[in-house]
């Protein structure tokens, strides 16, 4: 699985990791913080023993949801990578029903609209950026070091020149 995009989505200000398969065109959710969410638990480290704990009653049931889930390497708190239980959208949405929570519908509602902005994004690219400058506000960033932020990430984006010689981005 080769999942090179990750993004921090916001559910009612909670941080859900999400990361891009561009091979597979599939997004996957970090089990662990939909089902914070869905919990409205306030330590992630309860969220995830919770999950621990559906996830072996899921098993035990014969659900093919825990079967389906992957691990991928996602950013944690402390900023290094580690592997995290993630699912993609079936996947969520399985999780979603076997958790008993008055957020079930608010969160389905939530990630259709990931799906949709994707996919608006794909549409017309230049509403990444927008959303990348939106997100970092929502997160508290000063639009000085947003700028200074969209700026490094240009720099680490290949430049892309077709073979006429015109250069997509001009110095």
């Amino acid at each position: 699985m080769k999942t090179e995009n990750f993004a921090i989505q916001l559910f009612e200000g909670k941080k859900v990791r999400i990361a891009w398969d561009a091979e597979q065109e599939k997004y996957y959710f970090a089990v662990a913080d939909i089902v914070q969410v869905l919990t409205e638990q306030p330590d992630y480290q309860l969220a995830r023993n919770y999950w621990k704990v559906l996830k072996n009653r899921l098993v035990k049931e014969g659900n093919e949801t825990v079967t389906n889930c992957n691990q991928l390497k996602l950013p944690a708190a402390d900023g290094k990578k580690r592997l995290t239980d993630v699912a993609d959208l079936q996947g969520i949405f399985r999780i979603i029903q076997s958790i008993p929570s008055k957020k079930a519908e608010p969160v389905k509602d939530w990630l259709a609209g990931v799906g949709a902005q994707r996919i608006d994004q794909m549409i017309d690219p230049e509403l990444t950026f927008q959303m990348a400058v939106d997100d970092y506000r929502r997160q508290g960033y000063s639009d000085k070091w947003i700028n200074e932020r969209l700026r490094s990430i240009e720099m680490r984006v290949p430049r892309i020149e077709f073979q006429v010689g015109y250069n997509l981005y001009p110095c």
